[in-house]
């Protein structure tokens, strides 16, 4: 008598063991070599995944759109918009639906209640896209980048300069998992929100430039995330000095890299010279979403493979 395996969801970075993130890592690898040489991998013929997006996006559409039609299988793209959900159908009733219409599920919403009542009433593995308080798929594609420029994480510091939001908590999940500290830097009435962290791998600074301060990864963000434009006006005004320019990377260590997750706007969270600079390595992260994310849905769907 057969036994179901249990469902794996993917909702923020803690959902997996550093032995998981080392073996899809291993596995991102394999699948993009593949991706680079032209090699047809088909391990997801007839698997279908359903995406599903609140908020408006390019990289992660992109990624996993490409990503699922290039294991073999198909993704649909449903914006709230223009199904159920915009008319006020319960998060509940859409999880029972979608997944018994397909075989993973990705959300990329407001809250992460939202995603957590997906995944609550998901027969199938549920992965986050981004939410207000996560966002996982990212940091996963950001260390996966540190990891072939500089080779393990561990160890290692971040430094992040700006906004303590979605991508700062995920940072700071990681940390924990992997290992390294995270030097954080975060304007006066934008500081971290303390029920979301869980780890004691942090420094705080008040100024900007000292989190800097031998870092192996600087990190930023825009200051104006989704759902927060109403505060634009008042966040330029207080995160005056928060720019990651030249003068700042020059206090991480020589060979540090800079990363950002994108869209950014030079001139406010990040300096031309930076972004578009030596030190820079934004377009091999933005890419890499595509290929860690193949590698995590054949893991959630397949388990571990041997040899392929």
């Amino acid at each position: 008598m057969s036994t179901q395996k249990p469902i794996r969801h993917y909702l923020q970075f803690s959902d997996l063991s550093l032995d998981e993130y080392e073996y899809v890592i291993e596995r991102a690898h394999v699948i993009k070599r593949k991706f680079k040489n032209y090699e047809i991998y088909h391990p997801l013929v007839d698997r279908t995944l359903v995406m599903v997006f609140d908020k408006n996006s390019t990289r992660t559409r992109l990624s996993f759109e490409a990503g699922m039609h290039q294991l073999g299988g198909a993704a649909i793209y449903l914006n709230t918009r223009d199904s159920q959900l915009g008319r006020g159908e319960p998060v509940e009733d859409a999880g029972q639906v979608m997944s018994r219409m397909c075989d993973v599920l990705m959300v990329r919403t407001f809250g992460q209640d939202i995603i957590e009542r997906f995944a609550a009433h998901s027969r199938v593995p549920v992965i986050n896209g981004l939410t207000n308080e996560h966002h996982p798929c990212q940091v996963f594609a950001d260390i996966f980048t540190y990891y072939e420029h500089r080779g393990s994480i561990a160890g290692k510091t971040v430094a992040w300069v700006g906004d303590a939001n979605n991508m700062l908590y995920s940072w700071l999940q990681a940390a924990e998992v992997f290992g390294f500290h995270v030097n954080v830097s975060t304007p006066k009435g934008y500081d971290m929100d303390m029920s979301l962290v869980s780890t004691d791998r942090y420094t705080f600074f008040a100024n900007p430039s000292d989190a800097c301060e031998g870092a192996d990864l600087v990190n930023t963000d825009v200051w104006t995330s989704m759902g927060y434009e109403d505060e634009n006006a008042a966040r330029l005004k207080a995160f005056d000095g928060w720019i990651v320019d030249s003068a700042k990377m020059a206090r991480a260590k020589p060979d540090a890299l800079f990363m950002h997750c994108l869209p950014a706007h030079r001139g406010e969270e990040v300096s031309a010279d930076v972004i578009d600079g030596p030190q820079s390595v934004v377009w091999d992260e933005a890419e890499n979403r595509l290929h860690i994310q193949k590698a995590l849905i054949e893991y959630l769907l397949l388990g571990r493979l041997d040899g392929k």
